[in-house]
């Protein structure tokens, strides 16, 4: 059984986030604020529309004053007046009256429908022949027909979206209340790396993580503080973090989680004032190098130096923590598909694992194909060509080919 709740971040990290909570919240002009997550309950200020109006052109009539009519027998109705699109009316409509009506224009009283122009013709300045009957609310909206007074936008949660922002421009909320955008510093180590505008000399090679962490962090919703690059020296390497931590709410450090001889993470992480390691390490693959600090609620992380691994690692540990900062819930938040395996696919019993895989259509309305794209963690090509991640539950020792799964799509 693979469907273990594919959106959940590893256990071990999941009980970890249980001290943090999300940020503040802060008022941001409506204009600024797609994207952003809000942080309380919006109700409507007023109805939406504010008046009912015509969704045509035509004649605004009783509805019943067109009954039984037809091409050959047409209702004949005195013309009244006309409404103009934009101007406010207060006419009234007698029995057997109509009155010319322009798309958005306002209904006059007692109207309760709108005949197309298409379905009426003029006998003289006085008098239309309607030839198509209409039923009551035909061609109009109501007033509130959309959102009455009071009635819930959005929840608290909410991510807005540019239709989510048209709307509370429709009913004049020009500010909206929103969580704080996480600032996350990012900070690669390694006294391999080089600046991606430089030729590396001999033994070094351009630090990738960096672009690619900050891209995620922006893509995830928060502010990336890029740190540059620090050498494998512990001291540096605690004075750059204390320093970058005072100033952001996560910390990343790309490089040194694991257990060699100038990897320092942990040890660094463990001498931040006022941390406490929460998770020094989990078992999934690609590389399981990954932990997780605590200063208050600021959160450190460590990932892998490996580009893959960084970005499972910022995949299911980072993103879920951005989430709940920004009061959406610790989970992963991607949008998922479900396929068919390729091929069958081999992983070890104990150990989560999310495997890279690429999509292929199929006909007849199959479910696409996954299928896994090799590579060892240092390389780049194997992201680059891959759609999404499969996870295989810790409990399960594979998947055979043909088994339908759920696939998460990389940001």
């Amino acid at each position: 059984m693979n469907d273990f709740c594919p959106q959940d971040p590893p256990a071990e990290f999941l009980a970890g986030f249980a001290g943090f909570v999300p940020l503040a919240a802060e008022m941001v002009p409506l204009a600024q604020s797609r994207g952003r997550v809000v942080a309380e309950p919006l109700a409507s200020p007023e109805a939406l529309p504010p008046f009912t109006r015509s969704l045509m052109d035509g004649y605004a009539v009783r509805a019943a004053d067109t009954f039984g009519c037809s091409e050959s027998a047409p209702a004949l109705l005195t013309v009244t007046g006309e409404i103009v699109t934009g101007q406010g009316q207060a006419l009234p409509l007698g029995p057997g009256q109509a009155i010319r009506i322009w798309t958005g224009g306002q209904l006059p009283q007692k109207a309760d429908a709108v005949v197309m122009t298409e379905h009426a013709r003029l006998v003289d300045r006085k008098t239309v022949a309607v030839m198509d009957p209409v039923a009551p609310t035909d061609n109009m909206v109501q007033a509130g027909e959309d959102y009455e007074p009071g009635a819930l936008l959005f929840a608290a949660g909410h991510r807005l979206r540019a239709q989510d922002m048209g709307l509370l421009a429709g009913l004049g909320i020009t500010t909206v209340p929103v969580f704080r955008q996480p600032k996350v510093a990012i900070l690669s180590t390694g006294d391999e790396l080089a600046p991606p505008d430089q030729t590396p000399p001999a033994g070094k090679i351009r630090n990738v993580n960096s672009i690619s962490l900050t891209a995620l962090v922006e893509e995830a919703g928060g502010l990336s503080l890029p740190h540059g690059i620090c050498p494998d020296d512990f001291g540096r390497m605690l004075a750059l973090c204390t320093e970058a931590i005072n100033e952001a709410d996560m910390l990343l450090v790309s490089g040194g989680s694991s257990l060699g001889r100038r990897d320092f993470t942990r040890q660094v992480l463990a001498a931040i004032p006022d941390s406490a390691i929460l998770v020094p390490g989990v078992s999934i693959h690609p590389r399981k190098p990954a932990i997780l600090a605590r200063q208050g609620n600021k959160a450190l992380f460590g990932l892998p130096g490996h580009a893959a691994s960084a970005l499972v690692g910022f995949v299911c540990f980072v993103r879920p923590l951005l989430r709940l900062y920004t009061g959406q819930g610790p989970t992963l938040g991607l949008p998922t598909v479900r396929a068919v395996t390729g091929q069958p696919i081999f992983s070890t019993v104990g150990r989560q694992e999310y495997i890279r895989v690429r999509l292929t259509s199929q006909a007849d309305g199959l479910p696409p194909l996954a299928t896994p794209v090799s590579g060892k963690p240092g390389l780049m090509g194997p992201l680059v060509q891959a759609h999404g991640l499969l996870p295989v539950s810790r409990d399960a020792c594979g998947l055979d080919e043909g088994v339908e799964a759920t696939v998460l799509l990389l940001p």
